[in-house]
């Protein structure tokens, strides 16, 4: 939970390097808490809280395929696991980043990843909805990337970040390539304000987003996406 005194806070994901000693985060511009962080200068006091909740837990994809799945703004919560599958790669089966954005513009880290792509030992897709005559990319849906995906759906595991209608449809193509719902997990995300359960503002049915997640299973999710929020 990171805010600014007299302003409030909001809830965001560390993005960098976990290994790091420093605290990085990735802040999107959309109201007054974001705007007032962004617009910080350096010496300006920022309150940080926690971290709270659980993680991505990708050391269960040992000895496994991993696949990683963004969309939009939702790369920087998964940016620290391409960090630590980087550093430990030779415990992983094949790796796989599947990275959608609405237009090129929008895309993040772009520096990163034409590093990334310059591996050979992840593979990197990268989409956007739409795009300019110019663009010499793929266009269309992150779905199309997850067709296209390389990966043992008996031993993998797929983490992913984006726009809940994204992660609705991606998920419904994972499970038609044969992933066991078990081996989905989604970063959800919903309104946090106390960060630890008391408030109730992040509440999806019996869950607390900000405690139960926001890494949450498919299998744990599924039942509560199909019921209708009052």
């Amino acid at each position: 939970m990171i805010g600014r005194l007299g302003v409030g806070e909001v809830p965001i994901s560390v993005s960098g390097d976990p290994d790091d000693a420093d605290l990085v985060q990735t802040v999107r511009d959309v109201g007054g808490v974001t705007h007032t962080l962004v617009s910080s200068a350096p010496g300006d006091t920022v309150e940080v809280r926690g971290p709270y909740g659980h993680g991505w837990h990708h050391e269960d994809a040992f000895g496994r395929d991993l696949l990683l799945i963004a969309g939009g703004i939702g790369l920087a919560p998964l940016r620290p696991v391409l960090y630590r599958v980087a550093r430990d790669r030779s415990r992983f089966g094949r790796v796989s980043l599947l990275y959608g954005t609405r237009r090129p513009q929008e895309q993040l880290f772009t520096r990163q990843i034409v590093d990334w792509q310059q591996r050979h030992d992840i593979d990197l897709a990268v989409i956007v909805d739409s795009a300019s005559p110019d663009w010499g990319g793929r266009v269309g849906l992150v779905t199309e990337l997850v067709r296209s995906a390389t990966f043992d759906p008996g031993s993998a595991l797929a983490l992913m970040c984006g726009p809940e209608v994204m992660m609705r449809f991606v998920t419904a193509e994972l499970l038609d390539r044969g992933l066991p719902p078990c081996d989905i997990r989604w970063s959800m995300e919903r309104s946090m304000a106390c960060g630890v359960g008391l408030c109730g503002h992040c509440q999806l049915r019996e869950l607390f987003v900000c405690t139960d997640g926001p890494v949450i299973d498919y299998p744990t999710l599924a039942p509560l996406l199909g019921t209708r929020e009052a």
